[in-house]
């Protein structure tokens, strides 16, 4: 993306061959930024790719709390013979936080996808191995939502274990 003039003419092909796809684009600090419906995720990175974004460089989970829609995924693209890099934002209902897996176009999203799952709770559907990543499987909870509670699970210290007395933090 050249300019914000670029970034909309991109929006405008994509609106043409999916006219669901792209919500709404954003052009700041010459970074561009689509926003794109959920459901179309997969079919807009592929029409990227063919636009020359084809390196998927990262995947990153949101928490827009307290807003609605309130988690978001980020896909950064890079095109690597322009040298220019392209961010892509969808955003789900806590209710509802389901968004189909990038992986199998993209298998470098694969670990990334679980991360998010386990830190935010986004279900990727079509995922071929989603499960929790860093947490263990039995884990309640998203850690990185931001109504988690700080300060996380009390630790218990013992001092002298001859007297049975234990102590918490």
């Amino acid at each position: 993306m050249p300019d914000a003039v670029g970034l909309e003419l991109l929006a405008e092909e994509l609106r043409e061959a999916d006219g669901e796809s792209v919500l709404d684009t954003l052009y700041f600090r010459d970074k561009g930024v689509l926003i794109v419906n959920p459901v179309t995720i997969r079919a807009t990175l592929e029409r990227l790719r063919g636009k020359g974004f084809d390196a998927l460089m990262s995947v990153h989970g949101v928490d827009y709390y307290p807003e609605e829609p309130r988690l978001g995924v980020h896909y950064e693209l890079l095109d690597m013979g322009a040298l220019d890099r392209l961010t892509v934002k969808l955003r789900v209902p806590l209710g509802n936080p389901v968004v189909p897996s990038v992986t199998p176009d993209w298998p470098t999203a694969n670990h990334q996808e679980r991360e998010i799952y386990d830190m935010f709770g986004v279900i990727f559907e079509g995922h071929p191995d989603l499960r929790r990543i860093l947490m263990p499987e039995d884990y309640e909870g998203h850690p990185q939502r931001r109504d988690f509670p700080i300060g996380g699970e009390p630790v218990l210290f013992t001092i002298d274990e001859s007297d049975g007395r234990t102590y918490t933090k």
